[in-house]
């Protein structure tokens, strides 16, 4: 054996590590990236159970194996109008101590990025939110280009 064959594969194994997955969701035809370590699973939709005096972005809370968790429409977080139909999911987000389920109208795939293909947010004004997104990934499919909205998952929690 080489010293070559010996150290390509730990070569290849660091030069992985800096790439960065994430679950892309859909929002109408948007879409969006989470940080695939804060994924624990990916649901159908059941209808929540209403709490009162709950943010309108709060759809309510489900049990979800003994534990309830709290379930949030990304479409009104995102000022987007509301729409729950067959494809709507849930994506039960593990952040810290704090369990909670995103709503979004579907899951498309998990995508490795790399962090040159990674731009900031653009500043668009004060009345353009752009705090639940840490920046904007290009990538180039056979289908043309794609635009990933990375989701700080955290800013979107801060205030719930």
């Amino acid at each position: 054996m080489t010293a070559l064959a010996l150290i390509e594969p730990q070569a290849r194994a660091s030069a992985g590590a800096t790439l960065r997955e994430v679950l892309t969701a859909r929002l109408g035809q948007e879409e969006y990236a989470l940080d695939i370590l804060a994924v624990q699973e990916i649901r159908r939709y059941e209808p929540a159970t209403r709490i009162a005096n709950a943010p309108a972005q709060v759809l309510g809370v489900m049990n979800l194996r003994g534990v309830i968790v709290p379930l949030i429409d990304l479409r009104h977080r995102l000022g987007l109008p509301a729409l729950i139909d067959s494809q709507t999911v849930t994506i039960v987000i593990r952040l810290g101590h704090r369990t909670f389920g995103l709503v979004v109208d579907a899951v498309a795939d998990v995508v490795a990025l790399d962090p040159s293909c990674i731009q900031p947010s653009p500043r668009l004004g004060h009345q353009v939110r752009t705090e639940y997104l840490t920046g904007l990934a290009r990538l180039e499919t056979t289908s043309g280009e794609r635009l990933l909205q990375l989701v700080d998952l955290a800013a979107l929690l801060s205030d719930l």
